[in-house]
């Protein structure tokens, strides 16, 4: 398990030992008010910066990079800079397979060391979950097993949610799954965390309900 000996600090308050990060906004507005200077910092202390956007939005998020004062170009060319898209990430082959972006989530921390960075500040635009492919459903169980994978690294994982584009539901969801949540701006400890272990039972039983009152039907 990582040590977590590198101090971040996210307006004023330090992230600690957990690393695993549910931010919620209103607009990429908000986002970008809230996260740039814990974005620039990144780029500042010479962190590795992975971004995963949709294709569609992916100028304007450079751009508002550039504006919050990120040589973007020249991260991109060092290969500080890494922004992928969904369907070359969590939705290669047209479809959401769980145990193949988890793989490939890790190696993507794993390779921040393997390139000379002592950390790596992941952001994840967490809409292709609402994408309509095969798999987007396991969005909550991935994100709860993403628990186990966290806490190996000194890595800092931030999901991004768009209030106004997921329901009630989902988002409720979301937060149980994170041990740290940014919400009207501010870093905090969630109390409403559920350890990965109890809350992957807890998903196990809502399916076999679902399968019983289908075949009730």
């Amino acid at each position: 398990m990582a040590t977590k000996s590198h101090s971040v600090q996210f307006d004023r308050s330090s992230l600690g030992g957990h690393r695993h990060v549910c931010a919620f906004f209103n607009s990429s507005d908000e986002e970008h008010r809230v996260l740039g200077s814990f974005i620039k910092e990144g780029f500042d202390k010479g962190d590795k910066a992975f971004h995963l956007v949709d294709l569609g939005q992916r100028q304007d998020h450079l751009r508002r990079l550039a504006e919050g004062g990120v040589d973007v170009q020249k991260a991109i060319d060092s290969g500080q800079l890494e922004v992928r898209s969904w369907h070359d990430a969590p939705l290669r082959g047209g479809r959401f397979d769980q145990e193949s972006w988890l793989a490939s989530f890790e190696k993507v921390l794993q390779s921040g060391p393997a390139a000379g960075y002592a950390q790596t500040r992941f952001l994840a635009h967490m809409e292709w979950a609402l994408v309509d492919l095969p798999g987007t459903e396991d969005l909550i169980e991935f994100e709860t097993r993403v628990n186990y994978v966290v806490p190996k690294y000194d890595d800092i994982v931030i999901c991004a949610y768009d209030l106004s584009k997921f329901s009630a539901s989902v988002v409720m969801d979301a937060l149980r799954t994170h041990p740290l949540v940014i919400v009207g701006g501010l870093l905090q400890e969630n109390p409403f965390f559920v350890p990965p272990e109890q809350f992957l039972l807890e998903l196990r039983e809502r399916r076999s309900i679902r399968k019983a009152a289908a075949a009730a039907n």
